[in-house]
């Protein structure tokens, strides 16, 4: 390829990719790849549709996840420089998104809308997942509390009760 200009060739010098972040709490790394469909169909709850099912699977490139958000790409890319999202790369270096990104671009960019610097969207949305997380993991001991009650009791009853009789069946626990 001649240069503009000038005389001679040149190529264009390779561009490589940045290097990859490690995942942040709750999210998984991805790395795109092209597999082979017929091993991917031989089982159950894989394949090249077992995919579609995960949130974390980045398969958005850039401009269709900015048309999905009503955005500018530039937003995505203030996102990712500033570290509050990561999307995975193609092999060619291209951003590519998944569901969960995103649902927590959205969430950024809503209180982006009403105000609030990227950082402190940024700290809201930390917030409330940990909130979030906070509250499931109350919810669950909870349950548990709530089982350990039950076979407590069914266990009295049965030492209540006198020698050849049979208890009720339990309920399976969690």
């Amino acid at each position: 390829m001649k240069r503009p200009g000038g005389t001679g060739s040149y190529a264009p010098a390779p561009t490589r990719a940045p290097p990859a972040d490690p995942p942040r709490r709750g999210e998984q790394e991805h790395t795109i790849a092209r597999t082979d469909s017929a091993a991917d169909s031989t089982g159950a709850g894989s394949g090249p549709t077992a995919r579609l099912d995960d949130e974390d699977y980045p398969v958005l490139s850039m401009g269709q996840a900015a048309e999905l958000l009503e955005v500018q790409p530039a937003f995505l890319r203030s996102l990712d420089v500033a570290g509050v999202l990561h999307p995975a790369r193609s092999a060619g270096g291209q951003r590519r998104y998944s569901r969960r990104q995103l649902a927590h671009a959205a969430r950024l960019r809503v209180l982006f809308d009403d105000g609030h610097t990227l950082a402190a969207a940024a700290a809201i949305v930390a917030l409330q997942d940990e909130r979030d997380t906070a509250l499931a993991e109350r919810d669950h001991a909870r349950r548990q509390r709530d089982t350990a009650r039950d076979e407590r009791d069914t266990a009295r009853a049965r030492t209540t009760k006198g020698p050849g009789t049979t208890p009720p069946p339990t309920p399976p626990s969690e």
